[in-house]
């Protein structure tokens, strides 16, 4: 029986934004889970990637971000999305308290979001630890630029999981990193690209989403 999905709203500042959280019996962990820059929580990928977590006997918590949940398209600056982080984390901290057995709090994201959730870290926001689906490491073509210093501060496990065809991560360049931190796994998806899509195979991107939860899950087991 799928695990019912409860919207909530999540206060940051002045302004509110949308969340969905959705929790089996007796979860394992919490997941936070924040969207790119292209896609709203309400993206397939994200709905399929947290349904499947759900099923696994985590509970999840998606939220937009204000740029997303004001119609815009360009992203908040870190200000404002790190501050949206702390509020949502501090939402799935309620909830997971007011059921009293929804496990460890962890932040995830997708590109953006997840560059955002580790720099919220980064700052002292807690987290049990961290979720990458696709890191944004560096723009596409333009590996000089990369996006890494605050990583190395961070002693919260971390997973990394990469398509091998990402333009946003040249691949010796995120081993580089990642070989770095001593708290970090990297995982790569043979073929995928930034939204872990794979040439020739033909899937929905709620199936994508879908595929990704099991490793995520094994991560958090391994560590509970």
């Amino acid at each position: 029986m799928p695990v019912v999905e409860t919207p909530v709203t999540i206060a940051v500042g002045d302004l509110e934004v949308s969340g969905v959280y959705a929790r089996p019996e007796s979860p394992i962990a919490t997941v936070v889970v924040a969207h790119g820059a292209g896609a709203g929580m309400e993206h397939p990928f994200m709905a399929g990637f947290t349904g499947a977590l759900n099923d696994d006997g985590v509970a999840t918590l998606r939220f937009n971000f204000p740029y997303r949940e004001a119609g815009r398209k360009f992203p908040d600056r870190p200000p404002a999305a790190i501050a949206t982080w702390r509020a949502a984390m501090e939402v799935a901290s309620r909830e997971g308290s007011a059921h009293r057995d929804s496990g460890p709090v962890w932040a995830a994201g997708k590109s953006f979001g997840g560059r955002m959730a580790s720099m919220a870290v980064a700052e002292g926001m807690e987290a049990a630890g961290l979720i990458y689906l696709g890191y944004p490491l560096h723009p596409p073509g333009k590996p000089e630029k990369l996006r890494d210093e605050h990583l190395y501060g961070l002693s919260v496990p971390m997973l990394f999981l990469q398509g091998t065809k990402d333009t946003f991560a040249t691949r010796d360049l995120l081993e580089g990193v990642v070989s770095r931190i001593p708290s970090a796994v990297l995982t790569w998806i043979d073929g995928g690209d930034h939204s872990f899509a794979v040439a020739g195979n033909k899937r929905s991107a709620a199936g994508i989403g879908a595929s990704l939860a099991p490793a995520v899950v094994d991560f958090i087991r391994a560590r509970g």
